[in-house]
């Protein structure tokens, strides 16, 4: 028996290290780096202010404006106008600058569209610009000061392309002539035009670049925010991944490649490259420091040199992703482009054979009910069709193990003095009633892999951002809103009100609807187990499911949903199992309570 209780307190220990190791992982980790990033950010903005102060006796002081309109004033613009994207383009360096998502908010329930690009003159600019490289060009080449003229169209929309022009002086002209999509692709056709009489050498390039990491990007250590990029040849193509802490820690990073793709990417929005594909290129991931300010980071490409004899001309298009990381919108463009691995600038993580077929089928279900609340509901019920024959033979076995209790306490009892002999009969007794002690921990062993699968979907798809359920949850991807401190809103109260206590009532003692469900059913599905021989293990799995109720109620809603619901299906299912061999269980018992006769 003591070999017993030594099995069964390491197949304990193993299924709640696994258990906590996923809630480091997922919340405790990226709360401490959350946290660790808002202090950086505070203390950035301080350093800020205080530079801002020196301005005038240091001319490396660096300021920033507030006010955007005063940042889109300094050069004249052009209107970008389309289903899904509004701003402006700068005739200043032919920058995209300024640009929002319209069909996302920043918050659920404030107008405000997501804030893609950011013109220069405040804090975290981040745009993308495109050009031509020629350093012994008599007159030189358009650069990031350069002014063009606009020569053709006032809006730019998806049916209205603008064109610019710049003349050098020197017998060079350049024409680019800017064209949009109804979704999120840029098209820049640069031309040059040699009407000189001397050959000339350039060649193209595009940049993205961010001044600064913003507050709170990369706070996540799950979610992938920094550089991104696919890289290689035809059949060998390569995703590769820098964070942004790492990125900063390796200022240059060179690949070559035959077409590709290589941006910066948000938790839901990219900004990437999009070259020829059939074009050899040098890209780099390059981070510049500026004296007095942010670091500049930068994803350049740079094409083919060529040389343009007198009265020639040269040719190149570019493109430019700038919006959202749609699953069903990077495979479509995957497809249009000849994109290399384009989906995967979603972050599907190491798991993503698991994944992506998850997502997969939330996304086929909801397209079918409308509602990914339901097509959570209905995962978990696909999740347990798939392990239903493991199910009910580890069930089972508990079962049999439940209604062996009584003949294991007589060998317990009869071998007291004799732990190997206790072993021997116990493992007899096993192999006789065709028990496996260790098949009710398969089930949820199995389990974990979809655990992490389902909130990696949850935390890194735009598709569950900002989708209701309930009534009450606003979000699945966020965590349930309800407090039972004050009955779930019943009483209008805000917990986070209360002075000292406030803040713990509604983080890690905010204890929402859905955790108290998740826990209850975990409490009941626990006291359906076989009791522990041990009295020490027996109290630890009693007070395990409010442990884990505490645990669990910071992960994202949806999750909970699907555990909750996932429970509430393992209870029915082996609530059928032991009615099937009569074994005692704690639901018999309660209804027999009501089924008394009074004396």
């Amino acid at each position: 028996m003591k070999n017993e209780n030594s099995r069964n307190t390491i197949l304990f220990i193993v299924c709640s290290a696994l258990i906590l190791g996923v809630y480091w992982f997922a919340v405790l980790r990226p709360q401490a780096e959350r946290r660790a990033v808002q202090q950086q950010a505070q203390a950035e903005q301080s350093q800020t202010a205080e530079n801002a102060a020196r301005t005038a006796l240091s001319p490396q002081g660096t300021t920033f404006v507030t006010d955007r309109r005063q940042a889109l004033s300094t050069a004249a613009r052009v209107p970008i106008q389309s289903g899904t994207l509004k701003g402006s383009l700068s005739l200043q360096g032919g920058r995209i600058d300024d640009l929002f998502l319209t069909d996302y908010k920043e918050v659920q329930d404030k107008p405000e569209p997501v804030e893609l690009f950011r013109p220069q003159g405040m804090q975290n600019a981040y745009f993308a610009q495109f050009g031509w490289t020629g350093p012994n060009v008599a007159g030189g080449v358009p650069g990031p000061n350069t002014v063009w003229r606009l020569t053709a169209g006032s809006t730019l929309t998806p049916t209205s392309p603008i064109t610019l022009t710049w003349d050098n002086g020197q017998g060079l002209r350049f024409t680019r002539v800017v064209s949009v999509d109804d979704r999120y692709v840029f098209s820049i056709k640069d031309t040059v035009q040699n009407l000189g009489t001397q050959a000339i050498t350039i060649a193209p390039y595009g940049s993205v670049q961010r001044q600064g990491v913003p507050p709170l990007a990369g706070s996540s250590h799950i979610v992938h925010e920094g550089a991104i990029g696919a890289f290689g040849k035809p059949g060998e193509y390569r995703t590769e991944q820098k964070k942004y802490k790492d990125w900063l820690k390796e200022p240059r990073i060179e690949n070559a490649s035959i077409g590709g793709w290589l941006g910066i990417t948000d938790k839901y929005w990219l900004a990437a490259l999009l070259p020829q594909q059939d074009e050899a290129v040098e890209t780099e991931f390059r981070v510049r420091e500026v004296p007095g300010g942010q670091p500049q980071l930068e994803a350049n490409v740079l094409g083919a040199t060529r040389t343009i004899q007198p009265g020639g001309t040269a040719t190149e298009t570019q493109r430019l992703f700038a919006g959202v990381k749609r699953a069903e919108v990077l495979k479509t463009y995957e497809a249009q482009l000849n994109l290399p691995r384009f989906v995967y600038a979603i972050d599907w993580g190491m798991f993503w054979f698991l994944t992506r077929p998850i997502f997969w089928i939330l996304e086929n279900v909801y397209g079918l009910v409308g509602s990914f609340g339901v097509a959570i509901l209905a995962l978990t019920v696909i999740v347990k069709l798939v392990m239903f024959p493991l199910a009910n033979n580890a069930y089972a076995s508990m079962s049999k193990m439940r209604n062996l209790q009584p003949k294991m306490e007589e060998i317990k009892k009869k071998f007291k003095d004799d732990p190997q002999k206790q072993q021997q009969e116990t493992m007899a007794l096993y192999q006789k009633e065709k028990i496996n002690p260790v098949a009710g921990c398969l089930p949820l062993l199995l389990q974990i892999p979809v655990f992490y699968a389902l909130y990696k979907v949850l935390t890194v798809t735009i598709e569950m951002r900002h989708q209701p359920f309930l009534g009450f949850i606003h979000d699945l991807s966020a965590r349930d809103p309800s407090v039972v401190w004050n009955l779930f809103g019943l009483i209008p109260w805000d917990p986070a009100t209360l002075p000292l206590l406030g803040g713990l009532l509604v983080g890690p003692l905010g204890i929402g609807l859905l955790a108290v469900a998740y826990g209850l059913t975990m409490w009941l599905q626990t006291a359906m187990n076989p009791p522990a021989a041990d009295p020490v293990q027996r109290q630890i799995f009693q007070f395990m499911p409010l442990v884990f109720t505490f645990i669990m109620a910071p992960f994202a809603a949806g999750l909970l949903v699907y555990w909750a619901w996932s429970n509430i299906l393992t209870i029915l299912q082996q609530y059928v199992i032991m009615h099937r061999y009569k074994a005692e269980n704690p639901i018999d018992d309660f209804i027999a309570r009501f089924k008394k006769k009074p004396a």
